[in-house]
């Protein structure tokens, strides 16, 4: 058995990818990946009959390599995109209706369904039934501007 794996050392870097591309899937830190391929890269050497040594390092050439110089990027590339933005950070610019005269100090207006206190920064009053939209919210109040 020694003698075949000496002789066949390829299939014990394959073996050794596989192992850590599973680890890959549980992590999907895309560390492990970057190894695998360093292994797939070792198995080459030792399947073009390269010496144990070699295909030792560059195992780790590789996968260091990759770890520094293309994971980044990656991750970089996964997390991109748009941001989701939550809590009262998403009323901002939607309108609301007056339900109350809103001044510079107090008022209500209906926004997503709910009453919320509202106030206007110009200092113009709202009468009920105006649409406006939400500028700001200012812990538990909207502050709104007249369409």
């Amino acid at each position: 058995m020694i003698e075949w794996l000496a002789d066949n050392a390829w299939v014990v870097w394959i073996g050794i990818a596989v192992l850590l591309a599973i680890v890959e899937m549980m992590s999907l830190d895309l560390i492990f990946l970057m190894f695998a391929l360093g292994a797939l890269t070792a198995a080459v050497v030792s399947g073009l009959g390269g010496p144990l040594w070699l295909a030792l390092l560059v195992f780790a050439a590789v996968g260091t390599g990759l770890l520094y110089f293309a994971r980044p990027p990656m991750v970089a590339r996964l997390h991109r995109g748009p941001t989701l933005t939550t809590g009262h950070h998403n009323l901002v610019g939607r309108t609301a209706v007056v339900s109350e005269a809103v001044d510079t100090f107090r008022g209500r207006v209906e926004l997503a369904g709910e009453v919320w206190s509202a106030r206007t920064e110009s200092g113009d009053p709202l009468a009920p039934g105006v649409e406006v939209v939400v500028t700001r919210i200012d812990g538990a109040t909207a502050v709104v501007a007249e369409r």
